[in-house]
Parts: C-alpha cells; sequence; structure tokens
C-alpha cells in the first residue's frame, strides 16, 4: 500500500473510531440535564438517582471521547499536509470556533457539573449540564460546517494555488454542513435514546430498581421516539442535497447507471462486482426514485455513465452502507414507537423477548451512523474538496508508507486498548444500578 491508502487507511479507522463516542454525548447530555431538572422541580430523589446515574455514564463517554479526537486534527498537519495548506484558510475558522468556544464552553461547565454538586443551587447544577449538552451540540455544528465546506465549498476564491475565504457568512450558513449537522445530532439523539432504553431494560430484566428503571426506560423511549423522526426528515433532506449538489454520489447510493426521467425506485439491486450496470434490477415502483431524489415525479435522475470512470464514487460500499442505513432507520421508528407504546401502558414486564431485544439494539444505531459517514466520505471520493481538489492531491509529499505504517500500528493498538476501557467501564457501572 502506498502513502495515500495508508493515510486514507488511517484516518478512517481514528475518525470511526472517535465517532463511537461523540452521538452517545450529543444526546445523553440532555438526558441528564431533564432528569437534573426534573429532580429540581419536583424535589423527587428518584431524578437524583437518575442523573448522577447516568451523568456517570455521560462522563466516562465523553473523556474517551475527547481523548480519541485529538489525533484526529494531528492527521492533518501530519498525513495531509498538502490538503491543510490548500484549505487552510477556510476551513481554519470553523475548528478555532468549535476549540476556543463550544468545547472550551463544554469542558469547562462539565468540571461545574462534576464538581458542583454541593457547592451550587439545585438550579445553578441543572443549569450546568444544559450548558454542557448546548455546547456539545455547538461543538458538532461547528465540525460539521467545516466538513459542509468540504461536500460544497462557498465563500471562497483560488488565489496562489489555495482557496480562501471572502465570505465567512457564506461558510456558516452553508446549506450542506446544516443538513449534515440536524442529521448527525438527531442520530446522536436516536443513540443515546436506545441506549438508555437498553441499559433500562437488561435491569428490567433482572427485577433491578423497577421504577426508577422504568422511568428511565420511558425517557430514553420517548427521545428516541422524537429522534427518530427528526431523522427521518433529516436523512430525506439530505438525499435531495446530495442529488441535487453531488449527483455521482446519489447514483452511487441507489446504483443507477442511465440518466432518465421519471425514475423508477428499484426494490431489489444488486450491482455489478466488475463493468458497469447492475446484475439484478427488479421490483421497481415508478416514479419514486425521482420523488425521493427531487421531490418531483418526472425530475430527471443523472446516471453513473454520465460520468468518468476516474469521477465516480466506489459504488458497492456506498450502495451497501446507505440501503443497509436506511434500513436502521425504519427499524428505529418501529422499535421506539413500540417502546413507548408498551411503556405508557405499563406493559413492559409482560414482554421480556422485547426487552431483550431493546437491550441488543443498542449497537444499531452506531452501525447506522457508521454506515451514514461511510457513505458521506466514500461517496464524496475521488474529491476530498468536491470539485476542487482530489483526494491523492492532498497528502503529505514528504511522508513515507513506513511511517504511516508505523503510526497506523500505533494508533490501532492505543484505540483497541480505549476501546476495552470503555467498554469495561461502562458495563461496570452500567450494572451497578442507581445509588438512591
Amino acid at each position: 500500500m502506498d502513502t495515500l491508502a495508508l493515510s486514507r487507511l488511517q484516518f478512517a479507522i481514528t475518525a470511526m473510531f472517535h465517532f463511537l463516542f461523540v452521538p452517545l454525548t450529543l444526546g445523553l447530555g440532555w438526558l441528564v440535564a431533564w432528569f437534573e431538572t426534573c429532580y429540581v422541580r419536583s424535589e423527587e430523589a428518584q431524578y437524583l438517582a437518575m442523573a448522577r446515574f447516568w451523568g456517570k455514564l455521560f462522563l466516562i463517554n465523553f473523556a474517551l471521547g475527547v481523548v480519541t479526537g485529538l489525533t484526529l486534527e494531528f492527521q492533518l498537519g501530519m498525513n495531509w499536509a498538502e490538503y491543510s495548506k490548500y484549505v487552510g484558510d477556510v476551513f481554519g475558522a470553523p475548528l478555532a470556533i468549535e476549540a476556543l468556544g463550544a468545547f472550551f464552553l463544554e469542558s469547562t461547565f462539565i468540571g461545574v457539573w462534576i464538581f458542583g454538586w454541593d457547592r451550587l443551587s439545585k438550579k445553578a447544577h441543572a443549569a450546568a449540564m444544559w450548558i454542557v449538552a448546548f455546547a456539545a451540540n455547538m461543538s458538532a455544528l461547528w465540525i460539521l460546517l467545516a466538513n459542509g465546506w468540504m461536500q460544497r465549498p462557498a465563500g471562497y476564491i483560488l488565489r496562489n494555488g489555495r482557496a480562501e475565504m471572502i465570505d465567512f457568512k457564506a461558510v456558516c450558513l452553508n446549506s450542506y454542513g446544516w443538513l449534515e449537522f440536524f442529521h448527525t445530532v438527531s442520530a446522536g439523539w436516536v443513540t443515546a435514546g436506545f441506549f438508555v432504553t437498553g441499559v433500562s431494560a437488561w435491569h428490567l430484566l433482572r427485577k433491578n430498581q423497577e421504577e426508577l428503571f422504568k422511568k428511565s426506560f420511558g425517557a430514553g423511549a420517548v427521545f428516541a421516539r422524537a429522534a427518530s423522526l427528526l431523522l427521518a426528515g433529516a436523512g430525506d433532506r439530505s438525499g435531495v442535497n446530495a442529488a441535487k449538489n453531488q449527483p455521482a454520489k446519489f447514483a452511487a447510493m441507489e446504483s443507477v447507471w442511465e440518466t432518465r426521467t421519471a425514475a423508477p425506485y428499484t426494490l431489489l439491486t444488486i450491482p455489478s462486482l466488475s463493468g458497469e450496470g447492475n446484475y439484478v434490477e427488479a421490483l421497481k415502483i415508478p416514479y419514486a426514485l425521482s420523488l425521493m431524489a427531487f421531490h418531483s415525479p418526472n425530475a430527471e435522475v443523472k446516471g453513473l455513465k454520465d460520468f468518468l470512470p476516474q469521477d465516480r464514487p466506489p459504488v458497492l460500499p456506498v450502495f451497501l452502507g446507505f440501503r443497509t442505513m436506511v434500513a436502521l432507520g425504519m427499524l428505529f421508528i418501529l422499535l421506539s414507537g413500540l417502546s413507548v407504546w408498551l411503556w405508557h401502558k405499563d406493559l413492559l414486564g409482560k414482554y421480556p423477548l422485547f426487552l431483550k431485544l431493546m437491550f441488543f439494539a443498542i449497537p444499531l444505531p452506531y452501525i447506522a451512523i457508521q454506515l451514514g459517514w461511510l457513505v458521506t466520505e466514500l461517496g464524496r471520493q475521488p474529491w476530498v474538496v468536491y470539485g476542487l481538489m482530489r483526494t491523492a492531491e492532498g497528502v503529505s509529499k514528504t511522508v513515507t508508507p513506513g511511517q504511516v505504517w508505523l503510526s497506523l500500528g500505533g494508533f490501532a493498538l492505543f484505540y483497541a486498548a480505549l476501546g476495552a476501557v470503555d467498554v469495561w467501564l461502562l458495563a461496570k457501572y452500567a450494572r451497578e444500578g442507581m445509588e438512591v
């Protein structure tokens, strides 16, 4: 493998591992803040126990997420120096705001929340967690605005062989970045909702603190239900956005090879492993793909044959990733809806198999999110900045394959250890139950 392939592999591994922690942080902070607010309003010790229990799991996840995120920025200078030089004037601004604004606010007030239990009033302490939850989501916003610029560049000029920002407002209001933000945070909220319902289901199966974990289950289920519906809406808009601004990506997502108007949606598609086209195309729904892509039954959907082979993304992983992600999204709506109904009717104890299902469903949102980022980033290829800079042009010129192998091995070992610690800590403290 050459330096380019190894650098791409290393960034993919580190970014995907980091994003195992981010989604839960985005959602669980809101639930912890809600539990503590319920305690402030009702003075019921149960809500305090819930805030402390879920807050402890939030802190474990947050700490490891911070550690794994640091290595990503170092790689921009080490492995992707040419890319950093090209986009630094644009890319640096949102990342600086994220670090100096949102992350600073988040990390400061999480310290206030940890050490302020007996030093602050109840209202002030609960407010600290609301600020943490807000700042965590704002941190995601600035990072995704930067990524959105890579997907759809705006507010720049090309000068002296690099992109230079001329309109900060255009960067901040880039529709691609905002759609990525709503899509990502709603997925994170689904992850948190399923995490809370899954852990609560585990305790309910064992008759542990049933009243407390029924309340936790209900809160997680309602949160997951609302978030899964928001996720479906954001996903729909993201698909329309991709069809409009990155038609080659959309064509790969659906394995569409021929351009046509009033395009049907093919339920059963098997892409060819070699050459152009699909092995199987069956069960077509008339006009449905044009409706999905542009919300118009007669809209034209571009096929992959309209693009040069070197300008097409890899079809099979993008297609399979997208189809699986959509299927999981539909499953989340179903499971969260059933969870809310069974909780509302107080029937959870009568359906232990469903509780087991919700426990084993904890990893599913993580899988869907990883697939979503695979579609987003692989679907953009061969561009690192869409339409401006190819990925092959962004890699560092002075880094050797041996150096990347060394750092890749180090990251793999380090992350494997961190992953083991995270799973052990979450499992340990989740099993212990709540302190009343």
